[in-house]
């Protein structure tokens, strides 16, 4: 608990920075599992969607929609609400969005066909923006700078770990209740911290500039636009010109916001920031990172489920192990950091995942759990060494008026990236997929070939109906999917290779300094 209560947004400007140090700790707790929450809530309804598929008749474009409208509602808004944040009062808006949150999250409970799912986790995904930036933002300008990179590591730490999280309380939840049980998780989870928020200071930014609307619209659209665009591309594939019109019209809104910004005395955004390169770094880190976390979760929980035989709470528990490296490194940021500086443990970090999955490639259909937990904690300590430091170098580029834009930065590059990941990987794996298996079903009829070659969720589901013949289509499946992973684990394994060569040349190492021959453009 604080030492006195709190006031109103308005009459504490700086009141988290007086906090004493047991209330910075309670008001670290409260920050971190707010984000916990929002982030979880990214990943929960995946194990769910056969459930509500068999409840609510929806289609499978509509069952993507059930998880892609949070993440792009949830993208496209954290400019604008961190923003808010910083002008009028970052607890108020961790307060808002809480609120927006809960009422959005109990909402299909009752309104439950498709189209209104959608709606409603699209709502939830509005809450989750102004969530996300302001519980960064208050640890920042409560926590004095010689303990900033120790909260923001922990807060980094428990938002790496969010999905596994996820994961796990779904899983549980299943295990005993109905797919509903997830809404009514939610909602009381965002209930009760609401009740906690209001036992916290607040921050705001004290010059009071305007607010950037024009900047945070462009943001909005360009994010939504692009996003869009992504999350389409595995359905209708990457030359579709709906896909290509919409990545284009992203980048292209991005390019007039950057020249809008730059001509702004109280820009949203100061896009000069990316010339730093501290900021730079830290926003293409975190980019890969999620585009490459987000891209092998989608790969590995097919591959426990359908290929190792886990049921949904069984890989939940086994990818929990996950979080400890994660934690673990997160949490002590801020003993590694300085000595090592932010070129060394980001691009270690990044080798270490892409050496990680790599190693998943070697993975055979009889893979034990052991067999798979080495790589994945490869992996595990990667993310754990980049999460936290890449975080760190955003938050501390920008003034401490500033940091709920800082902070949406931070998340908008993981949405981005997850997004980007997701699409790349469930494509590969798709057509990777349908070219291996095809070849080899000439035996069996056409209408069993087509459903066969759509996904091995469905091929087998035909081969438990075949008899003698179900056992040989589950094999031959089985396999193109261990090809088919194989070659996205492949190009994400070399994405981050690549980005861990430019976080080596052009992040700066331990003095704060580039390498000599980038220091003048630097």
């Amino acid at each position: 608990m604080v030492d006195a209560p709190p006031q109103s947004d308005q009459d504490i400007r700086g009141e988290v920075a007086t906090l004493s140090p047991r209330a910075r700790i309670w008001l670290l707790a409260v920050a971190s599992v707010a984000v916990l929450m929002v982030i979880a809530s990214m990943v929960a309804l995946n194990a769910a969607l056969p459930d509500i598929a068999l409840e609510t008749s929806a289609t499978q474009a509509q069952l993507t929609w059930v998880v892609d409208g949070y993440t792009l509602a949830l993208a496209c808004l954290l400019l604008p609400a961190g923003a808010l944040g910083d002008r009028y009062g970052r607890r108020g808006a961790l307060l808002v969005g809480l609120a927006i949150f809960a009422v959005a999250s109990l909402a299909p409970v009752w309104l439950d066909s498709p189209m209104q799912i959608i709606i409603a986790r699209a709502v939830a995904g509005i809450g989750a923006a102004f969530v996300m930036p302001a519980t960064l933002s208050l640890l920042t300008a409560a926590f004095p700078k010689s303990e900033r990179n120790k909260a923001v590591g922990i807060w980094a730490g428990v938002a790496g770990s969010g999905a596994i999280f996820g994961f796990l309380g779904t899983g549980v939840l299943l295990h005993f209740f109905s797919w509903q049980s997830i809404f009514y998780g939610f909602a009381a989870g965002a209930f009760v911290m609401f009740v906690l928020t209001c036992t916290i200071g607040s921050s705001r930014d004290e010059a009071s500039t305007p607010i950037d609307w024009v900047g945070g619209a462009l943001i909005a659209l360009s994010i939504a636009v692009f996003v869009l665009g992504i999350v389409e591309a595995p359905v209708r594939g990457w030359t579709d010109l709906w896909v290509l019109g919409c990545i284009a019209g992203g980048v292209a809104l991005a390019v007039v916001f950057a020249l809008v910004e730059s001509r702004r005395n109280h820009p949203l955004l100061d896009v000069r920031l990316f010339r730093r390169p501290d900021f730079a770094t830290g926003a293409i880190g975190i980019t890969f990172l999620f585009l490459a976390n987000f891209g092998f979760f989608f790969i590995e929980m097919q591959f426990m489920q359908l290929v190792m035989g886990y049921s949904a709470l069984q890989t939940a528990f086994a990818l929990s192990p996950l979080a400890l490296p994660v934690l673990a490194f997160s949490a002590t940021m801020h003993l590694y950091l300085p000595k090592v500086g932010l070129r060394v443990a980001v691009s270690v970090g990044l080798l270490f995942m892409a050496v990680g999955l790599f190693s998943m490639r070697f993975l055979e259909v009889d893979a034990t759990f052991l067999d798979l937990m080495w790589p994945l904690l490869l992996t595990a300590t990667g993310i754990g060494l980049c999460t936290a430091p890449t975080t760190s170098a955003i938050m501390g580029a920008v003034p401490d008026e500033k940091q709920g834009v800082a902070s949406a930065v931070n998340d908008a590059t993981r949405e981005v990236g997850a997004a980007i990941g997701i699409a790349v990987a469930g494509s590969i794996l798709a057509a990777a997929y349908h070219s291996a298996l095809a070849p080899k079903l000439t035996a069996f009829p056409e209408q069993i070939r087509d459903a066969a070659t759509d996904s091995l969720a469905h091929a087998l589901s035909l081969s438990e109906q075949l008899g003698p013949q179900g056992e040989q289509l589950a094999t031959l499946a089985q396999s193109a999917f261990l090809e088919a992973a194989d070659r996205a684990l492949l190009v994400l394994a070399g994405v981050l290779l690549a980005s861990a060569a430019f976080v080596a040349i052009w992040a700066p190492g331990r003095d704060g300094r580039q390498w000599p021959f980038l220091r003048r453009e630097a």
